[in-house]
């Protein structure tokens, strides 16, 4: 398998935030080109890859979804020469002190965001985390100067350039959810000399942080027979050591409940078996939180897994994921497609007696 960290660092080094996403998807479209048959682009933004069927008549549809948005900022106002800032998908504001952004006005600003002092503060005890109205980009530049350059509802980004941790890490903001889109990638380079005996669409959704729509849309537009969603979830940690929270480094997850059909997860726990996969079940008893919850309710409805790589940090500036999680998971869907035909697709589906 060839090494995705290039790419997943170009990925990393781009903004992409969600419902601004052109900018990222050209990078997959470019990736993506010699590893498809045909590449086309939803009325929202939505990358699609199709990988058709070698052979001819009717064949099962498998589209899996990744997103590739963001978490962002985005200007509200001027005042005084700094920008007063606003979230874009979930952003925790206790990480956002101190970080380095770049605003994307009329040309892009190097930016800093920072907070009132505690002392300056009414009524706030010191080290008490900071709310969203007391952030605030720091430019440099006067307000004069600003009001020609920036404008409400210009984009802030993270400007932290991903870089490598000892023991196969990476780290870098939005890992959630380019780790997926790399992964997915991983998947169609495997997958490039085989003769497939199913139709597989590769989806870089958008809009994800933001309630899904580039899945839901995609899904009812292409209709499916089967879907994955790929995402990220939450790796063990300092406070993080419960159900939802999983081993970094050690395997992906494989979603039972919710979202996901029970034939799909039986399918894939057994393929993680043969391949002498490490692979943890994650426990979804009301939704995953993905695009998966779209994906399996588009049109008529659709089977839908959900697979996740483990992710520290999530919803950060600075998020960290392992590299071998991530052939993992191109791997393990690469061996589905490999696998899927009428007939094993008829046998996923078939009625059991009771």
């Amino acid at each position: 398998m060839k090494d995705i960290k290039p790419f997943l660092f170009s990925m990393l080094s781009k903004s992409g935030l969600s419902g601004y996403e052109a900018t990222i998807g050209e990078i997959i479209a470019e990736k993506w080109r010699p590893l498809t048959d045909e590449l086309t682009v939803s009325p929202l933004g939505s990358l699609h890859g199709l990988r058709k069927a070698s052979s001819s008549g009717k064949r099962p549809t498998l589209m899996i979804a990744a997103h590739m948005d963001a978490i962002g900022l985005m200007v509200k106002s001027i005042d005084h020469g700094f920008l007063s800032i606003t979230t874009i998908g979930g952003i925790d504001p206790r990480v956002l002190p101190g970080q380095m952004v770049t605003v994307h006005g009329q040309k892009e600003l190097h930016g800093l965001v920072q907070l009132m002092p505690d002392r300056l503060v009414n009524n706030q005890t010191a080290s008490k985390a900071p709310s969203k109205d007391q952030l605030f980009v720091d430019t440099g530049l006067t307000e004069i100067e600003l009001a020609n350059l920036v404008k409400p509802g210009d984009l802030v980004s993270f400007s932290q350039p991903p870089f490598e941790l000892a023991g196969g890490y990476v780290a870098g903001h939005s890992l959630d959810n380019r780790a997926s889109v790399a992964a997915l990638t991983c998947c169609l380079e495997e997958i490039k000399n085989y003769n497939l005996e199913c139709n597989v669409v590769a989806a870089a959704t958008v809009q994800e942080e933001v309630f899904a729509v580039g899945a839901a849309t995609s899904a009812f537009s292409l209709r499916p027979d089967l879907a994955f969603a790929v995402d990220v979830t939450f790796a063990k940690g300092p406070g993080s050591n419960d159900y939802r929270c999983f081993p970094l480094g050690e395997g992906p997850t494989l979603g039972v409940g919710a979202n996901n059909h029970p034939a799909l997860t039986e399918k894939i726990v057994q393929i993680a078996e043969d391949l002498d996969m490490p692979y943890f079940m994650e426990a979804m008893p009301v939704s995953s939180g993905t695009d998966g919850m779209h994906l399996q309710i588009a049109a008529n409805g659709i089977p839908t897994l959900v697979l996740g790589i483990t992710l520290r940090y999530m919803h950060t500036s600075v998020e960290m994921v392992a590299m071998k999680d991530i052939y993992r998971t191109g791997r393990l869907l690469a061996r589905f497609i490999t696998e899927l035909n009428p007939d094993s697709f008829a046998g996923l589906f078939e009625e059991k007696p009771l």
